[in-house]
Formats: structure tokens, sequence, C-alpha cells
């Protein structure tokens, strides 16, 4: 994150408020490396951080209002009354900023208002998190202004509960404790029952690797129905098998749980991903952790295979990022991110980057999809001040 950034975002608030910020903070969008769809079923992730960051100049208010405004939306600043805000109220972008003071608020935390100017580099609609991003950062400057002294699970748990209960999108928590939790160089392994932590080294650049993401620019909106269905479904699943959540199924017990749920053939579908989606991120850890980068290639590719054919959120355009890149001598891909458009990762070689970059790029060309956008991920730290 630049000086120059922060300067232009202070520079930019100063303009619209006619005073300086009290601070400038960022949180950045995530890849998920290994574990989709397994977070509300209180299960296994592994998220790292992206460069790509959403910034907040902001200061305190004390009479009850909350101002906002944001470089990457058209129109003015939105001002609301800090005792109106209601869960659901607000359908626009300004929902996720203003749910999480309303959040704050709750949770009995004394936040009295706030003048807030945003801008963000992650990609919007790709599956990378923008909107965790926009919580996570909000929810840290209101935090360090306001001396909240709330630690960085704590925020992510606000900032779910903000977008769950204020924005209504029935999200998990790994996206939220991504942006606040990540440190550059790592990814991290969560276990979303207890949120304990465990920062994985992966450094690929020091190996001869490289991860790109390949946003296919179809855009999806976990708040609209498929994403609900699908927890839906995994919910009925727990309840037919006698467990709190999909996560209390072991992986050796899969087959006997598939077998229990006899005919309810969608609801298999879901467990069976569920449950060998966190074996997967299991064996990425291992792997990881005994220095064998290279190998955890075949376990990316197993999961899109799991996503694309038992949870059924993939899409043409995911499937063909993925295939073209294997085709291509990449190491795995799969999607990333709550499907239906969105983004795919790629692992590769660093010598075989342009050459799968050209194919995937050929590949849409050919098949008339729009062009994708492509750029190497690069695990970064979590959210922050910056000034």
């Amino acid at each position: 994150m630049s000086e120059a950034v922060a300067g232009a975002v202070a520079e930019r608030f100063t303009q619209l408020y006619g005073a300086e910020p009290e601070g400038v903070w960022a949180a950045p969008g995530r890849v998920n490396l290994i574990g989709e769809h397994t977070d509300y079923n209180d299960g296994f992730v592994m998220p790292f951080a992206l460069p790509h960051t959403a910034v907040a100049a902001v200061s305190r208010r004390e009479d009850g209002v909350l101002r906002l405004h944001s470089a990457d939306i058209d129109g003015g600043v939105v001002e609301l009354r800090v005792a109106d805000l209601a869960p659901e109220s607000d359908k626009n972008w300004t929902a996720y900023p203003s749910g999480v003071l309303w959040a704050l608020r709750e949770a009995g935390h004394e936040v009295t208002g706030a003048d807030i100017h945003l801008a963000s580099t992650v990609p919007s609609g790709a599956g990378l998190s923008s909107s965790a991003a926009l919580e996570v950062v909000i929810a840290l400057a209101l935090n360090d202004l306001y001396a909240l002294g709330l630690r960085g699970r704590q925020l992510a748990r606000l900032c779910q509960r903000a977008e769950n209960v204020y924005v209504g999108a029935p999200v998990g928590i790994m996206d939220q404790t991504a942006a606040a939790c990540c440190e550059a160089g790592h990814a991290l392994f969560l276990d979303t029952r207890d949120l304990s932590q465990r920062q994985i080294p992966f450094d690929l650049a020091a190996e001869g690797m490289r991860l790109l993401v390949v946003d296919t620019r179809v855009k999806h909106s976990h708040s609209e129905g498929e994403y609900g269905k699908r927890r839906a479904g995994c919910e009925k699943g727990a309840a037919l098998l006698g467990v709190d959540a999909l996560r209390d199924v072991p992986y050796s017990g899969l087959d006997a749980a598939l077998e229990r749920l006899g005919d309810e053939e969608e609801v298999r579908r879901l467990v069976r991903h569920v449950v060998t989606e966190d074996e997967r991120v299991e064996r990425v850890v291992a792997l990881l952790e005994s220095g064998d980068t290279r190998a955890i290639g075949p376990v990316l590719a197993e999961g899109h295979a799991s996503l694309r054919d038992d949870f059924r959120i993939s899409c043409p355009e995911l499937d063909l990022v993925v295939d073209t890149a294997l085709a291509s001598g990449a190491l795995g891909a799969r999607m990333t991110g709550g499907g239906f458009g969105g983004s795919a990762i790629v692992l590769t070689e660093a010598a075989d980057v342009d050459a799968v970059t050209k194919a995937v790029e050929e590949a849409f060309a050919a098949a008339g999809f729009t062009a994708p956008r492509v750029f190497e991920a690069v695990p970064s730290a979590g959210a922050r001040r910056i000034r």
C-alpha cells in the first residue's frame, strides 16, 4: 500500500468534508486457496489476502450522523442518521459500511457517527470478497477511533453479522476473517467453528511458482437465491444425519452417511462436497507444511470437480479456465469464491505463466466470452492502519 494512495484518499476526504481525516485504513480482498462452502458448515478454509484493498479515510462524529462517500460509485455524499439504521432497510452499497456501524452499536459499543470516504481496488463481483474488505476496513477504523479494543477475529464476527442481518446475505465467516487476520507471505488455515488460526507459509515466488487469478467477469451475488439454497441444503443434510454441522461427519464415515441419506440425491451431493472439501483443506495444509507445494495442484483440481459436479455452482467460463489451464501445463486450477461466476485460480510454474495466460485468453475469445482479467495473486497483509 503506497503512501500516494493513502494521501489521495485523505485529500479527497478533505475536499468532501472540509477537514482532514483522523486516519486512513486499508483492508484486503482475498483468494481462497482451498475450502469452498465449508465455512458455514463449521469446517476448514484456507484463504490468503490479496494486495488489492479497500481504503477508508475516516473521522468521528458526535452528532449521530453517518456520512458516506465512495470514489467507485457515482453520486455525492450519502447522509444517514445513526439512530435510523435498521436491518435490510438499505439495498445500496451504503448498506455495507452502515451495517458495520449498526452491528457495533448492537453489540453495545458507543459509536456516535462518522465521516467516511472510500476507494477500492478489489474487483467487485469477482468472488474476491470486495464486500468483506469494505466491511472490515470500516470496522477497524471505528475500532481504532473509538478505542473499542476489539481484536481481528472479533471484528470479523461483527462484520459477518452486519452482512448476515443488516445486508441480508447468508455468508460465512471466512471472508471477514481473511481481511482482518491474514499475514503477508502466508495462507490462513482457519477452523470456522472455534476461529482458531494457523499462518501457513505460502511463498510461491521463492519456489519458482505463481498463482494466477482469472476473473471471468461473470458477475454473481451471494444475496441472491442459489447461495441460500445450497446453505439450506447443507443444514438439511446435517439435520438428517443428526449432527450440529456437516463438519461433524468424518471423512472415513462419508459412505455410511451418504447411504443413510437414501434418495435425498441433492442433499447427498452437497454433503459429499463439504466432507471431501474439508479433507482437501487438511491435505493441502499437510503438503505445504512438508514443503511439497507443487503437490497441491491436483488437490485444487479435485476441488473444482467437486464444486462443478456435486455443489453445481460452476459455470461454462469457470470450467473453461480450469480445463484450458490444466491442458496448458498448469499444476492445478479451480474456481474460487461463492460460484456462479467470479474467478478461478491457477497454480503454475513461473516459466509457464505467459503460455497459460495466452491459452486462457484465446480459449475465451474462441468461445465468444468476454475477455478475462488475469493477474498474479501475492499473499499480502491483512487490515491495518496506513496513515
